[in-house]
Order: C-alpha cells, then structure tokens, then sequence
C-alpha cells in the first residue's frame, strides 16, 4: 500500500463513528420529528469545495440532511481558507453571527474546519476566544471527521484537531456532490515547493498523489452517473505521481482519464509553471476530452522578485513553455495568477509585469494584492509595500487586463462553440449561464431543462469579461 495513504483499517473505524453518532442522531431526530440538518459554508479554493462535498457526504452517513441556509440548520461548518487575510477576516465575522446562533439555541454543533483552522495561533485564538465552537480540525483530519463528532457528543466538550502531520491520502469518503454534471476530482494535496508568501504547504503538508486506480474507478461512476465535465484538482498537478512507485505521471494519468469511455470533458488545476513539461501540453493537445485551457499562474513578471518569491523558474522559461503550448495548440486559451505587490516590489518590476501580460494576452486574470501570511519567509520582510502603492499598481493591472480581454472576446464574435450549461443566471432570470470549454462565460436564452448538458452557441455580442450567445442547430 502507498505509504501515504490511510489504511482500510483506520477508514472502517470511522465508519464505526458515524453509525453510532448516527443512533444518537436517529434518537434526537425522533423527539423533534423531523431529520436534522447540516450546513457548511465554504471559503477559498475548489480544493475547499470538494473537502465540503466530502464533509457533507460524512454527515449523510451520520443521520444528517443538507440543509441550504444556516436558519433551521442543526450542525453548523465553516470551512476555511488562509490564503489571504480578506479570507480569515469574513470567517472572524461568520463567528460572531453563529455565536448568536449558539446563544439562541445551543443544541446547534459548531464546527470550523480547513486550512485557517491548521494554524496554530489562529486555532488557540479560537479555542480560547470563540467557545462556542464545538469541533475545530484541519484538512489532514477530514478522514476522521465522524470519531470527532462522536467524541463531541459522548463528552460534551469542545474538541480539537489539528495534529502537525504531513497528511494522507483517504480513500473511501463518502461525497455529497454541488453537481450531477460536473465534478471535482482530487488527484492529489499538499505541496513541496514552499513559495516565500504561501501558507498552503504549512496547512496542507506534503505533497501526495492517489494510486491511479482509485480515480479511474471514480471519474468511471461519474461518467456512468452522466457526468460532463470532470476537473482534476491538486495544488500541483504537475507534481502528480512522483511518489508512487511505479506510477503513472500528469500526463500518463490524462491520457488514461481521456481513453475512458463516455462523452465528457476533462479540466485541470493547478499547474506550476516549473514542473510543466512539453510532454504535457503534447499529451493536451492529442487528447480530444482535455480542454484546451491552460491556468499557469505566473505571479509576477520580474525574475528579481520571481527569485524572492521563490518560484525556482525566471520570465523567460515562462514565456517559453507559453510559446510551445501555442504552437501545439494554436487555439488554446490562457489564464493565470498574479500578485501585486509582493515585499521590494519596485515600480521596475511591476512594469516588468505589465509587459509580461502585454506579451502573453492571457483571457483573463485572477490577480490580487500581496497579502502576509504569518509563518512564512515573506511575512518578516522589512520592505512591506505600502497599501496605496499596491492599490495603484493593482488598478493598473486591471485596466490593462480589461483591455486585452475586451479585445480578445471581440475576436469571438459570429464563432460556435460547445457550452456547457450550469443553469439559470442569477440576475439574468431570462438567460442560461454556461462555460465554454476555455471556461469563458457565456449567457443564452434558453430552456432551464438544457442544464447540464452541452449545447452549441453562437458567439453574438462580446463583453469584457462574458459572452452573449444564441443556441446553435446541432448538426
């Protein structure tokens, strides 16, 4: 067995836990005459989203129903991010509304999870400051999930769980899935690279990849369930399968997931632009299910500050696996990561970044301001920048951003493409969202009963960061 993974023994006795939790939960259940009712509400990533989705499944097999909103909600969950310090603060205020929660009815169980909660000066603040908190844990210990729960309710006492442990691939939770037509699939967590301003390998441990098998026999159900779109996450996919024995690799692994029978599309994230190789972008442009999008995030366009960042790749290795990905698949479309700035930034560097963005003509950018994660090499660093500066070059940014993206949509005009729908739009009730294979957004009227399927659009008005479209004929 992989060494890195949980043993059948440690996974059958958390499914002891969660069916005597689920005795205890049948026998409330009975008083109040209805199921009672679970709620988590996610921070951060798409890795956040799929641990929810697991979260939820264990609280299934505990005697728990989903449950939207938090009124009326039994068992309460903040799954949390630490990437950015805006993230932390929105989960400081959802505590003191559930403190509120708690005081007007404290038979409510509290949980917070993830990787804020791995922390251990934010744990202890929270042990000792929010008592109202019922069961605080880290990722490595979502597996274990259903012994906290029981140990909460056969004491009576807070309980907490945020071992210092490198983490272990579990196989065997059971998942409540957001969707029936598209699906996160975890290949592997944690990360090795250490970047100088990321908190992610302290919280996550280390990097650790599934044995193929296992996610071959999950993307298989979810096809058969009629799946259409499967999106392959870790924090670094590149790095998939380095530390199985005889294994397969990124690429390897794709072109397994792309032989599977059935009619669906495959998605990836996140790559490091270090660990890419040509053999994956070959491996991308043979295979007809992989979606011709690349997310590369890039993070600055200075080598000085690449160095600082400690991102072991200069600009100029960048832009040289961006100028291979073209020329084996012309129309692949690129997004990235960037932050602004980063400790010693100059106004130097940032135009370095500028000119990078100019050169490359990314679709779209997720860009944000530096934000000092405590525990990491960067957080010490004496040459902070101030915020207005920051602020500056970040609007900056964005207009340059708007302009290129205006432009390249533009070019979309009068093309088809497949989309795949994801429903009604929120504030456009007239109109379906759907995402094309690039992961562009794109509104068409149309029947609510398309969603999830995919349909071909006409491209008919351009904006800067969607599409309008008409539904094509299928030929």
């Amino acid at each position: 067995m992989n060494q890195n993974q949980v043993t059948e023994r440690e996974m059958l006795d958390q499914r002891q836990f969660a069916a005597r939790v689920r005795e205890k939960i049948n026998d409330r259940a009975a008083r109040l005459g209805r199921p009672l009712r679970a709620h988590i509400d996610t921070f951060g990533c798409q890795q956040n989203e799929n641990d929810s989705e697991k979260l939820m499944g264990e609280l299934t097999e505990m005697g728990f129903i989903p449950w939207d909103t938090r009124d009326g909600a039994d068992f309460l969950i903040l799954n949390t991010c630490a990437v950015r310090e805006h993230a932390e603060q929105r989960v400081y205020g959802n505590l003191g509304a559930l403190k509120k929660i708690k005081e007007k009815n404290p038979s409510v169980l509290i949980g917070l999870c993830g990787c804020m909660a791995q922390q251990p000066h934010i744990a202890q603040t929270i042990a000792e400051k929010y008592k109202h908190v019922d069961i605080l844990f880290g990722p490595q210990a979502l597996y274990r999930f259903p012994s906290l729960v029981w140990q909460r309710l056969d004491s009576g006492k807070n309980v907490v769980d945020i071992l210092d442990e490198p983490g272990r691939i579990a196989e065997g939770i059971p998942q409540v899935r957001a969707q029936n037509f598209s699906a996160y699939v975890t290949i592997m967590s944690g990360c090795n690279n250490f970047c100088s301003y990321c908190i992610v390998p302290y919280v996550r441990g280390r990097e650790r990849s599934r044995e193929t098998e296992p996610i071959l026999a999950e993307i298989r159900q979810l096809i058969d369930a009629g799946c259409r779109e499967i999106t392959l996450l870790g924090q670094n996919v590149n790095s998939y399968g380095k530390d199985l024995e005889n294994g397969d690799d990124f690429a390897g692994l794709l072109r397994k997931i792309n032989a599977l029978d059935g009619d669906f599309r495959i998605k990836f994230m996140t790559s490091h632009p270090k660990d890419i190789s040509k053999e994956l972008l070959d491996t991308m442009a043979s295979c007809e299910k992989i979606c011709k999008h690349l997310h590369l995030p890039v993070q600055s366009g200075s080598n000085r500050v690449l160095e600082a960042m400690n991102r072991r790749y200069t600009r100029e290795k960048y832009l040289e696996t961006i100028a291979y990905a073209r020329s084996v698949m012309p129309e692949i479309t690129l997004t990235s990561d960037l932050i602004v700035g980063f400790p010693g930034e100059t106004e130097e560097d940032f135009e370095e970044t500028l000119s990078l963005v100019k050169e490359v003509r990314y679709e779209m950018l997720f860009s944000f301001l530096y934000s000092r994660r405590k525990g990491t090499p960067a957080y010490d660093r004496k040459d902070q920048i101030p915020y207005d500066v920051k602020l500056e070059r970040f609007n900056r940014l964005l207009a340059l951003q708007a302009e290129i993206s205006a432009v390249q949509n533009e070019k979309l005009r009068g093309r088809v493409f497949r989309v795949l729908v994801t429903g009604t739009d929120e504030k456009q009730r007239d109109y379906l969202a759907s995402r094309t294979e690039s992961n562009k957004l794109v509104f068409f009227r149309g029947d609510p009963s398309l969603t999830g399927q995919i349909v071909p659009v006409r491209i008919t008005e351009p904006k800067t960061w969607f599409l309008y479209a008409e539904r094509e004929e299928e030929k």
